[in-house]
């Protein structure tokens, strides 16, 4: 669609009706988070991944952390950013991987965490410390080859370099109280230093990103985003380093416009540093939606209410990885039915850049490891191949309910989402939104379905399923 058509159609919508939603994002490749995976995994699996139609995976912290245990939340607790090395992974490994998935076109996305370091040796705020320090020099070899920049005979940070004195975080509405006190785990936790940001802090966390950067990573997940001061984060992120890289921040609300951290926190985010966001508003959209008060007549405009982002500034999603494995988070966990709907409803929509979960093993198994290779998932497969074969297609809202939502991307695909426990039926008019004469081939089973020979059809959706339909 040429940038004029785009417009015309824009206004169209504005004028006519909310039903019109068309393209704004130029990101709209599929993320694979392989949330706590080895980056031998990955690497091994970059044909899988490829063929599975993903274009980007987003892999654990590349930092130095904590071995042993290999428990999830150690990764985002980091030791030295100056070196590559942890349980999942070091810097020999990060590269292979990355050379591995160029050879499919499968951009790297680096989760990174910038906001704070690790909790350990007494609540110690001399990193690395001094029994690492002795390590790097008696193992010089080794670290040297795990080395991203910087003199590994120093430390890096010291009491210095953090906001003082340490205090946990009391209000979590609080601007300043949660960009200048330290994140606590509660039962006399003293919490994760917080990196107060100095010339030399700011220096080093650039050189981090740069470092990154120069291994061919193509995108960046700011972890604790909300944590940070817009000004910091835009010290880190010079103009250097975000060129052509995809940055976008973990900001957690639960909604939109009028939610108190969504005003506070989101949106002065988006608004300051021009990155893109994890689409919580859009995300606790989708839970009321799906849940038993809610309507997916919802889902026809979010954004336009507030309650979705700017699809060129969304990553959408059903799952993150604290919602399973983080206690607070886990309210958040949605019906397995409901988020494989769900999922549709966002690999079907135009606008934002998809993100799947998908953990390894230990991470989920408090949930019968509902998530285990969750991107092999057959029906994801079909959702993401549907997805890549609309991409920049517009979209209009044909019909919707309580129970159901139906939509095309143009003339070549249709989407029908329905939630509830009876068929539905919507009978609507084909002129000019459909090819006639032509078979649409449902992607599930790969028949062919639907035959438009007239002025109108009615489209039948099952009950709790998913309908994907492409022009043949």
């Amino acid at each position: 669609m040429s940038i004029k058509l785009s417009y015309l159609y824009r206004a169209i919508a504005l004028i006519v009706s909310f039903n019109l939603l068309l393209s704004s994002s130029v990101k709209a490749d599929v993320i694979l988070h392989a949330f706590n995976w080895h980056y031998n995994e990955v690497k091994q699996r970059a044909a899988e991944i490829n063929n599975a139609g993903y274009k980007k995976v987003l892999v654990v912290p590349p930092l130095k952390s904590a071995k042993s245990g290999c428990a999830w939340w150690q990764r985002y607790q980091p030791q030295d950013i100056r070196v590559i090395d942890h349980c999942k992974g070091n810097k020999q490994s990060f590269a292979a991987m990355i050379a591995t998935l160029r050879q499919y076109n499968i951009d790297v996305y680096a989760d990174i965490v910038l906001n704070h370091m690790a909790n350990e040796r007494n609540n110690s705020q001399n990193f690395p410390g001094s029994s690492a320090l002795n390590n790097y020099q008696s193992n010089a070899g080794y670290w040297n080859n795990q080395k991203l920049f910087g003199n590994l005979s120093n430390g890096l940070f010291s009491s210095y370099d953090f906001h003082q004195p340490p205090k946990c975080i009391s209000d979590y509405t609080n601007v300043g109280d949660v960009q200048w006190n330290r994140l606590c785990g509660g039962n006399g936790d003293k919490g994760l230093p917080d990196i107060d940001p100095n010339n030399w802090v700011i220096q080093q966390q650039r050189n981090y990103l740069q470092s990154l950067k120069n291994m061919g990573v193509k995108g960046f997940r700011v972890d604790a985003a909300k944590h940070m001061t817009n000004w910091h984060i835009n010290q880190i992120f010079t103009s250097s380093i975000k060129n052509n890289m995809h940055v976008f921040g973990e900001v957690i609300t639960n909604g939109g416009a009028g939610e108190v951290e969504y005003d506070r926190f989101l949106k002065p985010y988006l608004d300051a540093t021009g990155h893109s966001a994890y689409d919580f508003p859009l995300f606790q959209t989708i839970r009321q939606a799906f849940g038993y008060s809610g309507g997916l007549s919802s889902l026809v405009n979010p954004q336009a209410y507030g309650q979705a982002l700017p699809a060129n500034k969304a990553v959408t999603f059903t799952v993150t990885h604290d919602i399973p494995n983080n206690d607070g988070f886990r309210y958040n966990i949605m019906n397995s039915t409901d988020e494989l709907l769900a999922n549709a409803y966002i690999l079907g929509k135009d606008g934002g850049t998809p993100m799947i979960y998908s953990d390894h093993g230990e991470s989920g198994s408090r949930d019968g490891n509902r998530w285990y290779d969750y991107f092999t998932k057959s029906s994801i497969k079909k959702m993401i191949g549907f997805h890549n074969a609309m991409n920049g297609k517009f979209m209009e809202v044909l019909a919707s309910n309580n129970c159901a939502i139906l939509f095309r991307r143009a003339e070549d695909g249709i989407v029908g989402i329905n939630k509830c426990g009876s068929t539905q039926y919507f009978n609507v008019s084909t002129h000019s939104r459909f090819k006639w004469y032509r078979h649409y081939r449902d992607v599930n089973s790969g028949n062919n379905e639907i035959y438009i020979t007239s002025g109108s059809y009615t489209f039948a959706l099952p009950a709790r399923n998913w309908k994907m339909w492409q022009v043949n």
